[in-house]
């Protein structure tokens, strides 16, 4: 079965995101502006989201993993949450 690894940092506004990915495409820790900004729990963690299979996120998420490249920083990636920064970190 098809599975990846993750991490993402959610923001409020597009507006937000695009300044966080600008300052990552820059320089700045993935794990450190995840930490300081992300909504989700797995801010703690730098975002990282873990193991996963399709179907388990929510669709607009699914399609970006499945079907990106690893290692490329998305986003913003709209869902019903808010707004995602996303890089896929492995999948198998």
């Amino acid at each position: 079965m098809a599975w990846a690894t993750a991490r993402h940092i959610l923001v409020d506004t597009q507006e937000e995101c695009n300044a966080l990915k600008g300052k990552i495409e820059n320089g700045e820790s993935f794990e450190s502006a995840a930490a300081e900004h992300s909504k989700c729990p797995s801010g703690r963690k730098g975002g990282d989201l873990g193991k996963f299979s399709p179907g388990q996120m929510v669709p607009e998420f699914d399609t970006a993993v499945f079907n990106g490249d690893v290692g490329v920083l998305y986003g913003p990636i709209e869902t019903q949450f808010g707004y995602h920064l996303l890089e896929i970190t492995a999948r198998g």
